[in-house]
């Protein structure tokens, strides 16, 4: 007998032999009968039917003749556990309440349309060192307003930084400053943190040391927390860098990976290498060498994962300016977006012989930076000719160089936007993810928030992530199994985050359920129609309540805010919920 026949008799053949005294009869509030269960564990799946009552998993196996308030009819679906975000910005410290935020009266936000729409019951916010202050305001405003998926708060690194060193934060950190960050992180998690995240390609958390946030992070262990890193660079050099203006040497992906697994090995802290990635076309290959130090340190027994999203192309690859910034902006202005226009200071720079030199030096790197020439493509520009067609494509066609092209295109663009248009690079390759994706330590994660049709442009993850991982990788590309992807969005992040009664479909579990059809569970979401919900997802049920019925997104709030407990897992607030 096959292998993945073999343990799929074991598991149905467990099920059955459970003792009636163990095997809730119901009657139940939703019995969801005949689905082929895959139940996050990584398993093959199996056919059961699933009782829940009070929010809870009740009964797994054969429970023909069951009565119950809802009946769902699987026949012919799959079963999994609701799949659970590690990496969401459905809140952070940058957002306004009210507005692209979960902290909103808005029905059609704090519901998280785009998010339960494609499978997701469980959210983790604050992440790249950004969150709100204090964290039990963000709490409480939560547990009072109503959510649609499950939330965990993360206390924010550079959120933390800010409050003791203000304005003066371009430096390390003294040993009293780094002792009042940590008191600030225990009296996070004390609020109901759940880990701390960290944005050390961005400022304030660029200028910290290592050490300075492993001691932080030692206020992690009593409450399990974990700690999520957006690392100092993810290619070649971090976003930061020009080569006209910076040293050279700056920290490679390699550098940050051994960085997070120096935090987790001095601090005893779980850790994640959040949104890992090889980028640039000159890096393009380089996931294995990340692979091989993260599978040493663990090992070697340092608690280090890491999450992907399962796209070749990066937020900030939406906003690709290959033109370099320093050459766009005014020294004038007091404020961003403020002053002269860009296409007005970029022609000041180009007559300028020494500047002009320095500008083709970056533009070439920033174009490698982004995939090359042939991966940076024209998203929006005034000759609507050009939308669609990729900078090497406009070269061949212009008969002009790439680096000429870009500023060319910045000259006769609108002067009033930096780089005359909008591009989109894609800056890694498939085999990088492909590569990442068949870790059994990578969880997946979206980097994406909130998103109405209202907002605009968005990266395709805000509605796809969690179905393409499963289409895309999964059934097409083949990088991992469909058990292994389902694992990789349930019970795995649950692991990370410390949850023990989510993840997996298990008796006693909270019931985030997913009902989809394997033959058509699919991202439609695009690049230039990004608001579009993924397909197949039939039932998606949190505590035991449906937020996504029959397809339908019934802006429904069941979700619980999620916190941490001092000596213990997380637990769900014992505030009450509206």
């Amino acid at each position: 007998m096959p292998r993945r026949l073999f343990l799929a008799a074991v598991i149905v053949a467990a099920v059955s032999a459970l003792p009636a005294s163990a095997q809730d009869s119901g009657p139940f509030d939703l019995l969801i009968q005949g689905g082929r269960v895959l139940d996050g564990t990584g398993n093959p799946w199996f056919r059961a039917d699933v009782g829940v009552r009070d929010g809870r998993i009740t009964a797994i196996g054969d429970l023909t003749g069951a009565r119950a308030d809802r009946v769902i009819d699987a026949t012919g679906r799959y079963v999994s556990p609701g799949f659970i975000d590690i990496h969401s910005h459905a809140d952070d410290g940058s957002a306004r309440i009210g507005g692209a935020t979960i902290r909103t009266d808005s029905i059609g936000r704090k519901a998280a349309p785009n998010i339960v729409s494609q499978g997701v019951t469980t959210v983790v916010v604050n992440h790249d060192g950004r969150s709100p202050w204090p964290i039990g305001d963000q709490r409480a405003l939560l547990e009072r307003q109503g959510v649609g998926p499950n939330v965990m708060m993360m206390v924010g690194h550079g959120t933390v930084r800010a409050q003791v060193m203000g304005d003066d934060a371009q430096r390390p950190s003294t040993p009293a400053e780094t002792q009042q960050m940590r008191e600030l992180v225990a009296q996070a998690l004390a609020e109901g943190a759940v880990g701390m995240s960290a944005g050390l390609e961005y400022e304030p958390g660029r200028w910290s040391t290592t050490a300075e946030i492993s001691e932080m992070a030692k206020e992690l262990l009593p409450y399990d927390g974990v700690y999520i890193s957006h690392e100092r660079s993810e290619g070649a050099d971090p976003m930061w860098f020009w080569p006209s203006q910076d040293a050279p040497g700056p920290p490679t992906l390699q550098d940050a990976i051994m960085e997070t697994i120096e935090i987790g090995r001095s601090s005893g802290a779980r850790v994640v290498a959040s949104h890992i990635k090889a980028k640039g076309a000159h890096f393009w290959g380089s996931s294995g060498s990340a692979i091989q130090l993260i599978q040493r340190a663990r090992e070697e027994g340092v608690r280090i994962w890491a999450d992907q999203y399962p796209y070749a192309t990066s937020g900030s690859d939406g906003g690709t300016v290959l033109i370099p910034r320093w050459a766009l902006r005014d020294p004038d202005a007091t404020r961003p977006r403020e002053g002269r226009p860009p296409g007005t200071m970029f022609r000041l720079a180009m007559a300028n012989a020494g500047q002009e030199a320095k500008v083709r030096q970056d533009v070439a790197h920033e174009i490698r930076r982004r995939g090359g020439a042939e991966r940076v493509m024209i998203m929006d520009y005034p000759d609507e000719d050009l939308i669609g067609k990729t900078l090497a494509e406009v070269s061949k066609a212009w008969g002009t160089a790439d680096v000429q092209t870009a500023i060319d295109l910045q000259l006769k663009g609108d002067p009033e936007v930096m780089g005359g248009g909008r591009m989109r690079g894609f800056s890694m390759s498939e085999i990088d993810v492909e590569n990442y994706a068949a870790q059994p330590w990578v969880a997946t994660a979206s980097d994406g928030g909130i998103a109405l049709p209202t907002d605009g442009s968005v990266h395709p993850r805000f509605y796809g992530t969690f179905p393409r991982k499963i289409r895309q990788y999964a059934l097409t590309a083949g990088a991992l199994s469909v058990e292994a992807a389902i694992r990789s969005q349930t019970s795995l992040p649950a692991r990370i985050m410390g949850l023990r009664d989510r993840g997996e479909i298990r008796q006693g579990y909270w019931a985030d359920l997913v009902v989809f059809d394997m033959e058509t569970i699919a991202d439609k979401a695009t690049f230039f129609d990004p608001h579009q919900h993924a397909a197949g997802i039939d039932h998606v049920i949190v505590n035991g309540k449906f937020v996504v019925e029959n397809g339908e997104i019934l802006l429904t709030l069941p979700g619980k805010v999620i916190t941490s407990r001092k000596g213990g897992p997380p637990s769900i607030s014992d505030e009450p919920q509206s």
